[in-house]
């Protein structure tokens, strides 16, 4: 990974860690297995990072986390059945910090990210995957063509508040372009639609798209960042930013959420495991490599300041493109 990248993620990881040295000792000690809610298909970014993190904390919690996949509705269907369960710190939820902090916006669930503990392990970022037998060699000659035919390219994603169309999103905010929006049940199978041939390119997480990549069964002309991606396997991806200078995107973190109202023994024992564990763990610092994502665990008020940048800009383009219900600034999300 860059050097910005090493800088952000020890920032994090310290701050996780002094955290955690003000944890209070109360030990939960769970009875019986937990239920880890992934609110995507499986295979996706959510599912893939939620499965390794979840292997680790049973070691540390002594207890099994089952891990049950409720896709829909861009994520809201799972999250709503973790919010609403028992306050009992048995049901949990994961995926991506700024789509939980939008869906209040959207009017699919009224929640906002400060109403859950959040526990983050890796920050991704999104790729534009071309399908190889697309004529597109570069990210110049893809957006060229979308201008000439507006409306008419497509692209997967997995729905209106995922990291692919929000990345599609500041792509078309940048530079003017419409494009065919084809959404999917999660990240996994916008990218195989991409490999399909069923759309002619997907904006989805390096993680989700990794192996395709390697795979050369898609074509990767840029990271949606300004910053470059090196994935283990392949090389080097650019940053959208060598296109169009100036271009830029907030930190894509995804985690684990735990509904505030649970027992306070139960907050306490995770962030005990996330500085004595998760934020050591090789199993997941294997996974951010081998995916081409940041090893970047953080909780509490760290994690709270971490997302909010990237909650903020995707609340404000949802409802500049006219997808949300409410103006964010009315739900406690200020403009930028």
């Amino acid at each position: 990974m860059t050097s910005t990248y090493s800088t952000v993620r020890t920032l994090l990881v310290g701050g996780a860690l002094a955290a955690g040295a003000c944890a209070a000792s109360a030990q939960w000690k769970p009875t019986h297995p937990i239920n880890l809610i992934v609110p995507w298909a499986a295979g996706g970014s959510t599912d893939q990072v939620t499965r390794v993190t979840a292997a680790e904390m049973e070691k540390a919690l002594g207890q099994t986390i089952v891990i049950v996949n409720q896709p829909g509705a861009s994520g809201s269907i799972g999250t709503r059945s973790a919010l609403e369960a028992a306050k009992d710190g048995y049901t949990w939820t994961a995926g991506a910090a700024q789509d939980l902090g939008t869906y209040e916006t959207l009017g699919s669930l009224k929640t906002r990210i400060t109403d859950w503990n959040i526990f983050l392990t890796v920050a991704n970022i999104q790729v534009i995957g071309v399908n190889p037998n697309t004529p597109y060699q570069t990210a110049r000659q893809l957006i060229d063509a979308m201008k000439a035919q507006p409306g008419k390219i497509s692209v997967a994603t997995a729905g209106v508040t995922s990291a692919g169309h929000n990345a599609m999103d500041l792509i078309a905010k940048a530079t003017g372009v419409k494009y065919k929006d084809v959404s999917y049940d999660g990240g996994n199978p916008a990218v195989v639609a991409a490999v399909a041939g069923e759309a002619d390119l997907t904006t989805q997480l390096a993680v989700e798209q990794a192996d395709m990549i390697r795979g050369k069964r898609l074509r990767p002309l840029a990271t949606v960042s300004d910053k470059p991606l090196e994935l283990e396997g392949y090389g080097t991806i650019p940053p959208l930013s060598n296109t169009l200078p100036g271009f830029s995107a907030p930190a894509n973190y995804f985690g684990i959420f735990i509904p505030k109202g649970v027992p306070d023994e139960v907050v306490k024992t995770v962030e005990k495991i996330w500085a004595e564990n998760v934020s050591k763990s090789e199993a997941i610092k294997k996974y951010a490599a081998s995916r081409g994502a940041l090893f970047a665990p953080s909780y509490g008020d760290a994690a709270q300041k971490a997302v909010f940048p990237a909650v903020q800009a995707n609340a404000w383009m949802l409802f500049e493109n006219g997808k949300t219900k409410v103006s964010p600034d009315t739900v406690g999300i200020p403009k930028p």
